[in-house]
């Protein structure tokens, strides 16, 4: 079953739509590889994916287990290498706001972030600087 239609729009970018939603998202090359910088770049969806992922597995682990999730705010850094042009390194930093998980709670999100499929399919190449501040 197709989940996405994709269309490239020319200079460096193209539409992605989620046929289920409808929901388009545009990407485009970044500045430093000959695009307008001007959306997320596919790498960058890559980076994304991973901290999306992550705090979607730690909300479906808080309702499964009763664990009253908190408001969670999260930066992510996307390392790139030159030769060949490749992610390097993902760093993430999940800032979790007036919360009253207990340490056990705590360690249980934090297994259950770092087990979440795209962590777990991203090439092991890329290293994966995951913190978390409680």
């Amino acid at each position: 079953m197709i989940q996405f239609k994709s269309a490239y729009l020319g200079q460096l970018r193209n539409k992605v739509t989620h046929l289920k939603s409808e929901t388009e998202l545009i990407t485009d090359a970044p500045t430093d590889n000959h695009g307008k910088g001007e959306s997320f770049s596919p790498t960058d969806l890559v980076a994304v994916a991973l901290g999306t992922c992550m705090v979607t597995i730690m909300g479906i682990y808080s309702n499964k287990n009763g664990i009253n999730m908190p408001l969670v705010n999260y930066e992510t850094e996307k390392v790139m290498k030159s030769n060949p042009r490749a992610i390097s390194k993902i760093r993430i930093h999940f800032k979790f706001e007036e919360n009253n998980l207990t340490t056990d709670e705590q360690e249980q999100l934090k297994n259950a972030a770092l087990s979440c499929p795209v962590a777990l399919s991203i090439n092991p190449d890329i290293q994966q600087e995951i913190s978390f501040e409680f």
